[in-house]
C-alpha cells in the first residue's frame, strides 16, 4: 500500500506530471499511489514525432483504472503535448508536421475519454508575430473540426519576443480567433509567469496578476495550473522549474494558491524536478497542509518550513542570480543608452526575504 493516501477532503485537485512507464494505463495507478487528485502525462514519447498507436487493451485498462480509482478523465487528467510542436512556425512543412503530431495527440485524448489537452503554443521565430498567431488559431480551429470534444489548453511561457504566450495578450489574441470558444482554455504555469516578468511572489502581487489575467484573458478560460517554483530570478526569461519553496518564488505563493477559492475544481499540476514520482507525494501533502493552514496556529511552523526550503535551494539560486546579473550587465554594456531589454511587470519588491509574510490570502477575483 502507498504511503501517500489520496485526500478525499481537499477542495483542490492537487496532482503531478506522472510517468507512463509500462503503458498509458499505468499513469492512473502511478498518480493514485502518490496521492494525486488530478494528473498529467505524455501521451507518447516526447522525444519522437511518431509513436505506436494505443492498443484497445490499453485504452480499456486506462478507462477501467480511472473508474476504479475515482478519476474523471474529462476533468481530472491534463496530458502534455510534445515540446517540439510549433503550430506558429512560419515554415509550412514544419508547421504541418507539428499539426500532424498535435492532431494525433487530440485523437489519443478522445480514445481515452480525456477532456483536456495542454501544450506550449510555440514561436513565431523571425516571422510577423501577429500573422503567426493567426496561423496558430487556424490550426486549432482545424483540429476542432477533426475531433469531437477535447478542449485545447494553451500554456503561458517564460520567454520573450517570438515565443507565443510570454505576454498574456498573446493568449487573448489567439482565443479571440477561435471559433468554438467552449473548446479553448489556458493553463497558467507559475514558474513561466514569474520568469516572464509577472511577479506573483507576494499577496499583493499575486492578486494583481490574477486581476490582470481576468482583464486580459478572462477567468472563464482558466482551465489548469502548472505549479512550479523558479530556479531563475524574476524576469530572467528562463524556463527553469524548481521544487516548491526552494526557488525565487518561495513558499508564500503556494500558500496563496492553496487558499485561492477561484482555483478550486481545476487540475493543479506539479512539474517540479523530482527524480521519482514519490517526490510529488511529499509536495502534494505540503500543499494539503497549506490548504488547512491557519495563521495563528501554524505561523511558526510555516516560517520554519520557508527557511528550511530556502536554505536547501540557496546554492542553486545564487548560481542562477550570478548568471542573470552577468547577462544583464552584458546587455547594458552593449546598449548603454537604452533601458534593459526586460523589466519586471510589477513594481513589487521580489526580494525573497520579504516574501515570508503571514497574511492570509483573500480570493483575488471572484
Amino acid at each position: 500500500m502507498s504511503q501517500f493516501a489520496r485526500c478525499t477532503t481537499s477542495k483542490y485537485k492537487f496532482g503531478a506530471h506522472i510517468s507512463t512507464a509500462g503503458g498509458i494505463s499505468k499513469s492512473v495507478t502511478n498518480a493514485f499511489n502518490v496521492g494525486c487528485n488530478s494528473f498529467a502525462m505524455f501521451l507518447k514519447s516526447p522525444r519522437r514525432w511518431v509513436s505506436p498507436d494505443f492498443s484497445q487493451e490499453e485504452i480499456d485498462q486506462f478507462k477501467k483504472n480511472c473508474k476504479e480509482l475515482g478519476y474523471n478523465a474529462l476533468t481530472d487528467v491534463l496530458p502534455h503535448g510534445q515540446y517540439f510542436i510549433n503550430l506558429a512556425n512560419p515554415e509550412k512543412e514544419k508547421a504541418e508536421k507539428s499539426y500532424a503530431s498535435f492532431l494525433d495527440d487530440l485523437q489519443r485524448c478522445e480514445q481515452l475519454g480525456i477532456g483536456l489537452y495542454n501544450f506550449h503554443p510555440g514561436s513565431s521565430l523571425k516571422a510577423d508575430h501577429e500573422e503567426q498567431l493567426r496561423q496558430l488559431a487556424t490550426y486549432i480551429n482545424k483540429a476542432h473540426g477533426q475531433t469531437k470534444f477535447v478542449k485545447v489548453v494553451l500554456e503561458n511561457m517564460a520567454g520573450t519576443g517570438s515565443l507565443v504566450g510570454s505576454d498574456l495578450k498573446d493568449l487573448h489574441k489567439v482565443i479571440e480567433l477561435i471559433e468554438d470558444k467552449t473548446r479553448i482554455g489556458v493553463c497558467v504555469d507559475t514558474c513561466h509567469a514569474f520568469a516572464a516578468g509577472y511577479d506573483i511572489s507576494t499577496e499583493s502581487a499575486f492578486d494583481a496578476f490574477w486581476a490582470d489575467f481576468d482583464h486580459t484573458v478572462g477567468f472563464k478560460y482558466l482551465s489548469a495550473i502548472h505549479l512550479n517554483d523558479s530556479k531563475a530570478p524574476l524576469a530572467a526569461n528562463r524556463d527553469l522549474h524548481e521544487k516548491l519553496g526552494e526557488g525565487f518564488l518561495g513558499l508564500e505563493v503556494f500558500r496563496l494558491v492553496a487558499k485561492a477559492e477561484f482555483l478550486r475544481g481545476i487540475p493543479i499540476i506539479l512539474e517540479t524536478p523530482q527524480p521519482k514520482d514519490e517526490g510529488y507525494g511529499d509536495e502534494i501533502k505540503l500543499l494539503e497542509w497549506l490548504e488547512n493552514y491557519v495563521s495563528a496556529e501554524h505561523e511558526q511552523e510555516f516560517q520554519t518550513k520557508c527557511e528550511s526550503l530556502q536554505e536547501t535551494g540557496a546554492k542553486s539560486r545564487s548560481e542562477q542570480l550570478a548568471k542573470f546579473d552577468k547577462k544583464t550587465a552584458k546587455k547594458t554594456a552593449k546598449k548603454p543608452t537604452k533601458a534593459p531589454a526586460k523589466r519586471a511587470r510589477s513594481s513589487v519588491d521580489g526580494d525573497i526575504t520579504k516574501q515570508l509574510g503571514s497574511k492570509k490570502v483573500k480570493p483575488a477575483v471572484e
